[in-house]
């Protein structure tokens, strides 16, 4: 017996494949940019039980378009999540990913110029339903992804950030591209956070913060009060994983002990178990990339949360993470779990 869904059939029955994913932990991953498809295409390989918890904050390129043109919170966060999570990758991964040619001489965003496929796709779905957050439901049901991808909350966030200077920004694009941020808020600041992200991070064994842009990606979701009222009350192991390089702009010369007092400032620090850090300096730095790697420099004697020191990143670009090693560090440390809810030293990951 198979499952026909927009012309891809995937078993259902007798595939010891989906079988053994059908019985993978329950996971929940929060963020959203490159740094949060990167670590679904490592996890989808064990489980299908995970849920992709997105950021809507996004305001640049074609879901900025979206956002403004059709009132519809962004969905490009949301499209490279369902990407990665496809059955049909990289072949489904092509299609929502291409971006319909910008017409130099028309540089107004009238009709599909200048869109990602993906985007036009929950779009359309979401106006189909009259709902966003079952439009992205049924984008899930469409594309076959393994587990599925879900927005922090039904509507549009907007990021603002006051500055080391004392001045305010408005807006995710410009906010990533500034250095100096002292403080990050959304607004409306008491949004209701999605039913489907609240719940799934109740039910999971193993949550997972970031990877990701600090204050532009993880953050806006980690500030709904309702995602953080979830992860208060979780009972899954609760793991963030820091940055392999500082992002240009925003954490720009961050070691990880920014990173993580960022995150006490935020008042979500307390909301963390594990910390994992890669530890591998010998991998391949790309030329001419002004960032660098995050430093470990957290104090001897560290408390809570735990860390954990790993080979996470991609050999062949030190300011990437490797899918497949993060996911299997992850997963250990899921299967560990009393051990990982005790001792406050620095342990090194085998």
């Amino acid at each position: 017996m198979a499952r026909w869904t927009c012309g891809i059939v995937s078993s259902t029955v007798d595939d010891p494949l989906q079988t053994s994913l059908a019985r993978g932990p329950r996971i929940a991953a929060i963020g959203g940019g490159t740094g949060l498809s990167t670590l679904l295409r490592g996890l989808k390989e064990s489980s299908s039980n995970i849920t992709a918890v997105v950021t809507v904050a996004d305001d640049g390129g074609s879901s900025g378009m979206l956002r403004t043109e059709l009132g519809l919170p962004p969905v490009g966060d949301l499209r490279n999540c369902i990407a990665a999570l496809a059955d049909a990758e990289p072949t489904m991964a092509r299609l929502l990913q291409y971006r319909f040619p910008q017409d130099p001489g028309d540089p107004s965003t009238n009709g599909v110029s200048g869109h990602a496929f993906g985007n036009l796709l929950i779009a359309a779905l979401s106006a189909i339903e009259g709902d966003f957050e079952e439009g992205v439901r049924q984008s899930n049901r469409v594309l076959a992804v393994r587990g599925k991808v879900v927005p922090v909350a039904g509507h549009a966030l907007t990021l603002h950030a006051e500055m080391a200077d004392g001045q305010t920004l408005e807006g995710q694009s410009l906010i990533s591209r500034s250095r100096g941020i002292r403080r990050v808020w959304i607004s409306p600041r008491e949004v209701a956070a999605s039913a489907d992200a609240t719940a799934s991070i109740g039910a999971a064994e193993l949550i997972v913060l970031g990877p990701g842009s600090l204050y532009t990606s993880l953050l806006p979701s980690l500030l709904v009060p309702g995602i953080r009222a979830a992860l208060r009350g979780a009972t899954g192991l609760r793991v963030y994983v820091a940055n392999v390089a500082a992002q240009v702009g925003e954490t720009e010369g961050y070691g990880l002990g920014e990173h993580l007092a960022a995150l006490q400032t935020h008042g979500v620090g307390d909301l963390v178990d594990v910390v994992v850090a890669n530890d591998n300096r010998k991998a391949r730095v790309p030329p001419g990339y002004p960032s660098a790697p995050v430093t470990i420099d957290l104090p001897a004697g560290q408390g809570r949360p735990r860390l954990v020191l790993a080979d996470v990143v991609d050999d062949q670009n030190a300011h990437h993470h490797d899918p497949r090693k993060l996911a299997a560090v992850l997963l250990g440390l899921q299967e560990e779990r009393p051990a990982s809810r005790l001792g406050p030293a620095a342990v090194r990951s085998a």
